[in-house]
């Protein structure tokens, strides 16, 4: 009986230490590209996300969120180094800095136009490896489509010009597609380029003296952070713009054609779940949205002397008047 009694006390013991660290909060943190004012209604999404799933932050879950704003090399090689279980990426630059360290701590991605060719996976149905998430477009119709929209808009284009920022992967990545969609729609491309705010007013005189009639604005922190300066640019320059976010259409933007970045960073949490409870990201596809947004801004089009068709405007699943 003695014996029977000292060997249930030290499996008591035993088990203290194992329920203690169940017990313990979960960490997750999250590398944003842009600063926090513009991070937050991601961060916000991503929050109510993981909430509706029944994790409470700060009591099962710790959030720690990390805004690059350049830094995105210095910031990931801290975060490969923590203790994190799960990181959340967003943007290119984040999830490819994040790559470049090696880790083999899950990353989920979002807004990652096309991940594969910026090698963070090795397939959409089977990455591969410790990196799944959420890109932004179907790569090989996107432009091509963006693009037949702004045609409608500003029917007598000929020649656009495109706001790159060369400090974001995917935009040197998309060049390929990007002048083939062009091509598709007969139009000539200009590529103008911008890594800074004080940047940006050059980049638009410069797209003005190729003659453009228009500007096809990439997305970017930069760009999304600077929305209405981008804005008022564009009503300078008489230029229509076309955006991959519908943020810089509120800011006053012309229009804009791409994914619910809020949806897709709600759905974000769903992986981020299911990795914490044991499943391993090489098994998660990589998801692409189904669903695209076409907000037009009626305002600018009129401070601009464009009349939308009306075929467009039916077609708009968000019209600012």
């Amino acid at each position: 009986m003695r014996r029977r009694h000292v060997l249930a006390w030290v499996a008591a013991c035993l088990a203290v230490p194992r329920a203690a660290a169940q017990a313990r909060p979960r960490r997750v943190h999250v590398l944003f590209g842009g600063p926090p004012n513009d991070s937050e209604p991601m961060r916000g999404a991503l929050l109510k996300g993981l909430q509706a799933l029944g994790w409470s932050v700060g009591r099962d879950l710790l959030l720690e969120s990390h805004y690059a704003q350049g830094r995105e090399d210095l910031l990931a090689a801290s975060l490969a180094r923590a203790d994190a279980e799960v990181i959340v990426a967003v943007g290119p630059a984040a999830a490819a800095a994040m790559k470049k360290t090696g880790t083999s701590t899950p990353v989920v991605f979002v807004v990652v136009f096309d991940p594969i060719g910026l090698g963070l996976a090795k397939s959409l149905a089977r990455p591969g490896g410790s990196f799944t998430g959420f890109s932004t477009a179907v790569p090989e119709t996107f432009y091509a489509k963006q693009l037949s929209l702004l045609k409608e808009a500003a029917p007598r284009l000929t020649r656009f010009a495109v706001l790159l920022n060369p400090r974001n992967p995917m935009h040197a990545l998309s060049r390929d597609r990007r002048l083939k969609g062009a091509s598709e729609q007969g139009l000539e491309t200009v590529e103008v380029q911008a890594s800074a705010r004080e940047e940006l007013e050059p980049a638009f005189r410069e797209a003005v003296r190729h003659g453009v009639g228009a500007m096809f604005v990439g997305g970017d922190p930069l760009t999304t952070s600077n929305g209405e300066l981008i804005a008022e640019l564009a009503l300078r320059h008489r230029l229509p713009t076309m955006f991959l976010f519908s943020k810089n259409v509120a800011a006053g933007g012309l229009m804009s054609y791409g994914a619910d970045t809020l949806d897709l960073s709600r759905r974000a949490a769903g992986y981020v779940d299911r990795i914490l409870k044991g499943a391993r990201p090489a098994d998660l596809p990589i998801e692409q949205p189904t669903k695209f947004d076409l907000v037009i801004n009626l305002k600018t089009a009129k401070a601009l002397g464009l009349a939308i068709p009306q075929s467009l405007l039916v077609r708009a699943d968000r019209v600012i008047e």
